[in-house]
Order: C-alpha cells, then structure tokens, then sequence
C-alpha cells in the first residue's frame, strides 16, 4: 500500500519559539510532567541534533509502551523540525516507520500557525484500517492541545 498523508493546519495564541521549545527542544523534560501517559521521553543516541533517537517510554495500561523516534532535520531559528517515528511496539507488521515535518510560523496576532505533515508508511501490502490512523492521529495531536494549553497557563516558560 502507498504512504498515507495527512495535512494539518491550526492556530494558536502561543509564540511559535515557545511552542518549538516545549515540544521539541524541551520534550524530556515537559512532557512526563503534562502528558499523564508518558513516563518518559529518554535520549537513546545522539546529543538533540540530526540523527539523533529519542525514546518516549508510556505508563502501563496505556495502547503502546514506547515509540522511538528519529531527528532529521531541525531548524530552531524557524521553528521547523523533521522526525521519524522508527520503531514502536504498537507498528507491528502494519508499519514501518511515520515521518513527520513540523513548522511554527508567528501569526498576526503574536500566536502561531502550525503546519504538520504526518506520512505513515505500511509495511508491504498492508492496508491501514481508518480506526487505527484515526487513533493515531488524535494521539500525536494531543500532545500538541496539552502543550499549548500548559503555555498558555504558564507564559513565563520558554519566554
């Protein structure tokens, strides 16, 4: 089956610098800390830059225990980043890897325009069923509502 793309747009009241920050530059340590279902978020290789893996470790009970994801690409000036998601216990033999392309840029208003591309890619033949990219995409995108929401109560953080 070919990869499947979703395109995402939204805007929010929190600058884009501080978005970037919270969610990627300081994603191991924010992220346990706001997100009830992450234990952790544990750098496996690499020092933060291309390359490197990072590991988001879930509590138990919740659908999957890890996902590793992968920095392509990161831009902190623009507030841009590229990563892969390379393995996770929940892919089975239905994925292979998710890639993903983030951009923050500033709206009028001083908030941010988000712009993410999602592209998952199948293993083989398999066909995705809709419920389980449906899941998958209400789970990467809450990480964002939480973060945003934690920044808009905390507007010293990242400032």
């Amino acid at each position: 089956m070919p990869a499947i793309i979703f395109n995402d747009e939204f805007v929010c009241p929190v600058a884009p610098h501080r978005l970037f920050h919270g969610l990627f530059v300081d994603a191991h340590n924010l992220m346990p800390k706001i997100m009830p279902v992450v234990k952790s978020v544990d750098f496996i290789s690499g020092d933060g830059g291309p390359g490197s893996v990072q590991q988001v470790n879930f509590v138990d009970g919740y659908q999957m225990k890890y996902v590793k994801n992968r920095l392509d690409f990161k831009d902190k000036e623009n507030c841009a980043i590229n990563y892969t998601a390379i393995e996770s216990d929940s892919f089975g033999d239905r994925i292979d890897y998710i890639i993903s392309e983030v951009k923050f840029d500033a709206g009028s208003d001083g908030g941010s325009k988000c712009t993410i591309k999602t592209t998952v890619c199948p293993k083989g033949d398999v066909v995705l069923d809709d419920e389980t990219l449906k899941a998958g995409k209400q789970g990467h995108m809450e990480q964002y509502k939480v973060a945003i929401a934690h920044l808009i109560e905390n507007p010293h953080l990242y400032a």
